[in-house]
């Protein structure tokens, strides 16, 4: 399952990524938002790179950009083998993905926590990474569906329905298909 989640999740992130950049620069263009350059400022920070003033170089941007849009869809699609998809998973995915910006942007001093923001530039990264977890998870669940269900969606229909007391499933049957 992992060596399946690892190379789906990356194709899933991936493509997530591109859609949220297509997005962004829709966005840009009817907003008049420039580019960040927080992703390579991070990426700087993180690995030593030099800094310099102003913008900064694109490949370092985009490759933290998609490198962590890859990266972490390497997480969605476990979550999609494990029987965690659809749009409710997305949405807790959704939270991971800010979170994960957050931790980095804050630990490296590039980014200051969102509550300081001004409303409209949290409102539009919200609005882009809901965008990028909501198309990652489509991709992940699209990928992982081709195995069929995950062990947990195996658990839940064991009793379909909202019920306490349902034991695990017999560890043989927890990634089925000869898995």
């Amino acid at each position: 399952m992992m060596k399946r989640a690892l190379w789906q999740g990356l194709v899933a992130g991936a493509v997530g990524g591109l859609v949220m950049t297509l997005g962004e620069k829709a966005e840009q263009r009817l907003t008049g938002r420039p580019d960040s350059h927080v992703p390579a400022r991070v990426l700087e920070r993180l690995t030593g790179m030099p800094e310099r003033p102003g913008a900064q170089p694109p490949a370092v941007n985009l490759g933290m950009h998609y490198g962590q849009a890859a990266a972490l869809g390497v997480l969605r699609s476990v979550m999609a083998h494990s029987g965690l998809r659809g749009p409710l998973s997305s949405a807790k995915f959704a939270v991971v993905r800010l979170t994960n910006d957050q931790i980095l942007e804050n630990a490296t001093g590039v980014g200051a926590p969102p509550a300081t923001w001004p409303r409209r530039e949290l409102v539009v990264d919200l609005a882009h990474k809901a965008v990028y977890a909501f198309v990652t998870g489509l991709v992940a669940d699209a990928l992982a569906a081709r195995n069929g269900p995950g062990p947990g969606q195996r658990h839940a229909a064991v009793r379909p329905g909202r019920h306490a007391g349902v034991g695990p499933i017999r560890r043989k049957d927890a990634h089925g298909r000869g898995r």
